[in-house]
């Protein structure tokens, strides 16, 4: 890696404070040398290990960082790239203070203060003309067009454009701001040994293609008769299925399961066939399928990796016979289930839903626990403590409209 004096760094976050729990979810640091003309770059998502907050700003949602590392991962990349350097960002004390605050969640007490370096946004008092000074302001008047606002490595470009504006406009640059720069390069960072990680950059992440889960199970020839542990994947499967999705973390205990009881990729599309085949059973339970039916068969198929011409073939499966039909749970909200809500819900404040829950006497509590019956989150893959844990106890996770739309036979004695 060539020289370079400067490291511009940008953050993206799941809120504006750490002090309220708030983490990073992307981190970008681009290093230019003494004209400011760019060395190296390098991004990554970071798994906050919790919501992942603003995603109508930052546009992340918590499958985008489910694979990606954590901060103490990335942690010893990052200080090989920031020690001995001048720290530079857009809004210094902001991404100052997550960084320090990420370190002292690992252990590493790392002095960033709000003048710990060069802060493009307060220099540009002195070498743009008066005006906001947001970045994309700041880079409007230079001319600089930011290809894709609120994404780390596009924000700190933008940062580093300003850095060399400036470093133009100013002949003594480095003499005016000697105090700064040296005493950014003297901060003490942790010695933290290189520990080699997979970066998930944003491009690559949004580029990679979502397998099918089906396609990460092992392929054998089909059995003769249905896997005796069938009801145990299907029980799961059931579950996953509540809110016709199937998140990341959903597919993986789907997997999970089929490995742990020996299904092969052939014994999986059986079973799938077979809770497809239920499914239209309990569709033509009152003699006839509507169009919606028709349609909730047809994404439970895709969603099941089976082709759109299951759905003809299970309905007339499911009229013909009965015998080893699986039986659906129905699960259906009742008075006395116990809900709990993570995340915010779009359009509508927490306290109207916890209204809205007592009201039809259901129990709200703020943390899971066994007798949990159901966790609602604004995301399904949701990655905050709630929904970790209700994931390791086998309790069902739905997203917000899923919840509402249950409501509607909380009380009705009828499924949903």
């Amino acid at each position: 890696m060539q020289m370079s004096r400067y490291a511009v760094v940008d953050i993206e976050t799941t809120g504006i404070s750490p002090a309220h729990n708030h983490r990073i979810v992307e981190v970008a640091v681009v290093l230019a040398d003494d004209d400011g003309s760019l060395v190296y770059e390098w991004d990554t998502l970071v798994n906050p290990v919790r919501d992942v907050g603003a995603t109508e700003f930052h546009r992340l949602a918590a499958a985008d960082v489910y694979s990606a590392p954590t901060f103490d991962q990335i942690a010893p990349e990052l200080v090989s790239l920031l020690k001995g350097r001048v720290l530079v960002a857009h809004n210094l004390s902001f991404d100052a203070g997550f960084l320090a605050s990420e370190f002292a969640r690992v252990g590493h007490v790392v002095g960033l203060e709000r003048t710990s370096g060069l802060c493009t946004m307060r220099l540009a008092s002195c070498y743009l003309p008066a005006g906001p000074r947001t970045l994309e302001a700041c880079c409007n008047c230079i001319g600089y067009r930011i290809d894709s606002a609120h994404a780390a490595l596009d924000d700190a470009r933008a940062a580093a454009r300003l850095l060399a504006y400036y470093m133009s406009r100013d002949d003594d640059f480095f003499e005016n701001w000697e105090d700064v720069i040296a005493a950014a390069q003297k901060i003490t960072w942790p010695a933290l040994p290189p520990a080699p990680v997979a970066r998930v950059p944003r491009r690559s992440a949004a580029a990679a293609p979502q397998e099918h889960f089906l396609g990460r199970l092992v392929s054998r020839t089909p059995r003769c008769e249905v896997h005796p542990q069938a009801n145990s994947y299907l029980d799961v499967l059931d579950r996953v299925l509540l809110d016709r999705q199937i998140s990341r973390h959903e597919a993986d205990e789907l997997v999970a399961v089929a490995e742990s009881i020996g299904l092969s990729r052939e014994d999986a599309i059986t079973l799938h066939r077979l809770y497809l085949t239920s499914l239209a059973h309990s569709s033509q339970s009152d003699g006839a399928v509507t169009s919606d039916e028709r349609s909730d068969l047809m994404w439970v198929a895709a969603l099941l990796g089976l082709p759109s011409d299951s759905v003809d073939s299970v309905l007339d499966s499911a009229t013909e016979q009965e015998d080893g039909v699986y039986v659906i749970g129905r699960f259906a909200l009742k008075p006395g289930d116990t809900v709990v809500f993570t995340g915010e819900a779009p359009g509508m404040a927490r306290a109207d839903l916890e209204y809205q829950a007592r009201a039809l006497r259901l129990r709200v509590t703020g943390s899971v626990s066994r007798s949990t019956t159901l966790v609602v989150a604004a995301d399904p893959d949701s990655l905050s403590g709630k929904a970790r844990k209700a994931r390791s106890l086998g309790i069902p996770i739905v997203d917000y409209p899923t919840y509402l739309r249950m409501l509607e036979s909380v009380g009705h004695g009828r499924p949903t």
